[in-house]
């Protein structure tokens, strides 16, 4: 199967592997990525020590007869018990050199000419943020098993495998986007006063949309292959309080008040000097 060309544009994973399914899933998605695209992918990890590297991506090299080149792995050693996936994805769109950037759940999976649709709109300038996926009931939640992940793998990705252990559900604003890559420093890049599990999809969507930015979807399904919660992934996380304040105070703001408060924001001065000397 000949790769489709997304050679401009970088796929961010930020990962943490906290139980089985969640690594099963990780490498899935990367070998459905690596293998049908031509692209550069970026995993940034943090963990106490390096699931990945240990027990996925031999799986993927193997799969993938050693073709990895595309593929970064970033490990950052910590012991902190909650993920600060914001400041991680803030990371990797620093580091990232091409035109569009895709903000990556590791549990998500689109048709192949979804991917292409996103990236020509954003890569053409045809608009500056895209929801691969339908809002409504676009999502097959699917309850994937070492069995059928096999199945998917190894019959060329077909999707219709997936819909054997899935349900239709709900989707809006989460799982993955494609951004033009300057739109999203010029937009205030992931909100960092968000930590671990929060709101932050629906304000991320608030946001680009209240400050004017071209955003679109493509409306199509969305696989979200589930996965055990923890407190990074789900509300029982101990920094909820906060995130929600935080969502609460964003949303009441008018969109001068809204660029203003981005401007003000530590994180995005700090992440805006990265930038000016880069260039």
């Amino acid at each position: 199967m000949k790769k489709i060309d997304l050679s401009n544009a970088t796929f961010i994973v930020p990962i943490r592997l906290e139980s089985a399914d969640r690594l099963r899933n990780v490498i899935t998605s990367l070998c459905y990525i690596l293998a049908n695209f031509k692209t550069n992918v970026i995993v940034h990890e943090v963990d106490s020590e390096s699931v990945f590297a240990e027990s996925a991506l031999p799986q993927i090299t193997e799969f993938l007869d050693g073709d990895v080149e595309d593929l970064k792995h970033i490990f950052e050693q910590s012991d902190a018990p909650s993920f600060h996936r914001q400041r991680v994805l803030n990371d990797m769109i620093m580091m990232s050199t091409t035109k569009v950037v895709v903000n990556y759940d590791c549990d998500v999976l689109f048709p192949r000419e979804t991917y292409q649709h996103a990236y020509e709109l954003i890569n053409n300038d045809h608009a500056d943020v895209i929801y691969p996926y339908g809002d409504g009931n676009w999502q097959y939640q699917v309850f994937a098993d070492d069995e059928l992940v096999t199945e998917f793998l190894t019959n060329d990705f077909k999707m219709n495998i997936l819909n054997k252990k899935s349900k239709v559900y709900m989707s809006k604003y989460g799982f993955c986007q494609f951004f033009n890559r300057d739109i999203y420093i010029e937009g205030g890049l992931e909100n960092e006063n968000f930590v671990a599990y929060a709101p932050e999809d629906v304000e991320r969507y608030h946001r680009f949309t209240t400050l004017g930015y071209r955003v679109g979807r493509v409306p199509d399904w969305v696989y979200h292959l589930e996965h055990a919660r923890t407190p990074n992934s789900w509300v029982n996380n101990p920094h909820m309080q906060e995130n929600n304040a935080e969502w609460e105070k964003i949303k009441s703001m008018k969109p001068d008040e809204l660029r203003e408060y981005i401007d003000s924001q530590e994180y995005y001065q700090k992440r805006l000097c990265q930038t000016q000397q880069s260039q």
